[in-house]
């Protein structure tokens, strides 16, 4: 037993400092770091192998940002091997592929950062500015990663220098004891970078996307205080702002010109390769190539509230029933810009899910099974081409301002700022701010659970198909409402019943706020513990 758990910690060490793919030298014989970086280019290469293996490439379903939404009530992801159906639907264990995948992406990617990172001082390249900008930006990689990581699976290993055979031997360390640690350590690593965008690699972090991105898990470990104070200094930079028309920033009218986007995966970060966000999103049609490899749901539509700012069932214009037979009723724009839904044109076809020699019905393979499509992302420019440039944000500025509002209404403290983003994002989205401005009369009786209903819904809403829906479930605690209800699609008329399309049954479980740590792990980690209820 002794043999074989030495055996298993030795795969570990491999996996947590192996860097043959990660190094890539030119110089097949060089030995030394020293020898395999000599220039900037050779950093660029290194920041750049790091993200794109994990976070920019534009053809890894299981991990592309707008995808992330078929793990939630948000969404319908079709292709099992993409990972997500099986997480939404609750058909999972822990001998499940999925946590598999993603456990040992991280730790490979940790193991090669620290690799770097621990021979970060030695001069490779004689400008140590350089040296310095570069090795930031790895360190904050490595702090995304751990940020993931604990949000996934709570306690895992936590190294920052190479492992050995006794580290990695050791028990796993508890969240709280790496967030405290991690928090701060983000911080300073933020702090060091500079405060503008490159003029190119736009990707890396710079001082205020990497508090961007600590603000986003400060929100999600309820550090409120933190959340609020890294999005009062990110509004306060002014080097962001909502872009004025919310539909163009996800089309070509203005992926790549708006001021919103704070981290993205640009056409750089994956060597201008092509992406495929209209084939993996848009419907089939008669020409086209769409996939409809994920698609939103009826919940989803229905979240989207009146022009007004009301729910749809607490309108007192519509029936709840008027507003679910007919999205286009009276709704807020952002639904229009982000979604297709049955009578669209798209391509110059119309969309009819319920005619059998359409391209588009729902019964086909490749249309959608709920009858609806995500618009966002979709341009038809590339109805026709192979592939496309589009950009993808990781954060936007419309992000920042949510945050700062829910943090402050967590701590029940709802100030004039905090109002002043959630009209900011209302004003943007073109609702009638005669009537949805939260600083009317009819705002001023809320509590704090109206408060907290109006700001899940409001960044639920702006941030559809991005990949955040899933994340704010988990962190709410309310998986185990939506998740235990199915997956509903489109509804009509029929014979005088109102019938929906039904897509899927699903289940949450309360221990599925964590995931398990899959069987090949614990056999290869001796000190990893598996969580509850696995």
């Amino acid at each position: 037993m002794k043999i074989k758990k030495l055996i298993c910690a030795s795969l570990l060490v491999t996996a947590l400092t192996g860097c043959e793919k990660f190094l890539d030298k030119h110089d097949p014989t060089a030995t030394k770091f020293s020898e395999f970086f000599n220039t900037e280019e050779d950093l660029r290469r290194v920041v750049y192998s790091s993200m794109l293996d994990v976070y920019t490439s534009p053809t890894l379903l299981q991990r592309l940002p707008f995808m992330e939404d078929g793990k939630s009530d948000d969404a319908y992801s079709r292709t099992e091997s993409h990972h997500h159906q099986r997480i939404a639907n609750g058909n999972f264990n822990s001998n499940t592929t999925a946590f598999l995948y993603h456990y040992e992406l991280h730790m490979k990617h940790l193991g090669r950062l620290n690799v770097f990172i621990a021979n970060a001082d030695i001069p490779y390249v004689e400008d140590e500015a350089v040296r310095e900008k570069y090795r930031n930006i790895l360190e904050g990689i490595r702090a995304w990663h751990y940020f993931e990581l604990v949000a996934r699976w709570g306690s895992v290993p936590f190294f920052l220098e190479p492992a050995d055979l006794t580290s990695a031997l050791q028990p796993a360390k508890p969240k709280e004891e790496i967030l405290a640690e991690l928090f701060p350590l983000a911080e300073a690593i933020a702090d060091r970078l500079p405060p503008d965008e490159y003029g190119s690699d736009a990707y890396m972090f710079n001082r205020y996307s990497m508090k961007a991105m600590i603000m986003r898990y400060a929100l999600y470990f309820e550090r409120w205080d933190m959340a609020a104070r890294l999005a009062k200094e990110i509004m306060d930079s002014q080097k962001y702002q909502l872009h004025p028309v919310y539909g163009d920033l996800f089309s070509y009218k203005a992926d790549k010109t708006n001021k919103e986007f704070i981290l993205k995966m640009d056409m750089e970060s994956h060597a201008n390769s092509a992406t495929q966000s209209f084939q993996y999103l848009a419907p089939q049609y008669r020409t086209g190539n769409g996939q409809s490899y994920l698609v939103p749901l009826k919940a989803l539509v229905d979240a989207y509230w009146t022009l007004q700012g009301d729910p749809i069932d607490a309108s007192p214009l519509h029936t709840k029933q008027e507003y679910e037979l007919n999205p286009k009723l009276n709704r807020d724009p952002r639904l229009a810009a982000s979604i297709f839904i049955p009578g669209d044109i798209f391509v110059n076809e119309p969309i009819e899910i319920y005619d059998p020699n359409n391209p588009m019905y729902y019964e086909k393979a490749r249309a959608s099974r709920s009858g609806f499509w995500y618009k966002k992302f979709v341009d038809v420019t590339d109805a026709f081409k192979t592939g496309g440039n589009m950009h993808f944000p990781f954060i936007r500025y419309a992000e920042v301002l949510l945050t700062y509002a829910e943090a402050k209404i967590m701590q029940n403290q709802v100030d004039d700022l905090a109002k002043k983003c959630i009209n900011d994002i209302r004003k943007r989205g073109g609702l009638d701010m005669t009537a949805a401005d939260v600083t009317l009369p009819k705002y001023a009786t809320y509590s704090q659970q109206q408060w907290i209903s109006l700001i899940r819904n409001e960044r639920r809403v702006e941030l559809a198909g991005e990949g955040r829906r899933y994340d704010d479930i988990i962190r709410w605690r309310i998986a185990e409402q939506v998740l235990n209800q199915p997956a509903l699609g489109h509804s009509r008329m029929v014979n005088g019943r109102m019938e929906t399309l039904k897509v899927e049954d699903r289940a949450f479980r309360p221990n599925n706020y964590l995931w398990p740590f899959h069987e090949n792990s614990l056999k290869v980690e001796p000190g990893l513990r598996q969580n509850e209820g696995y």
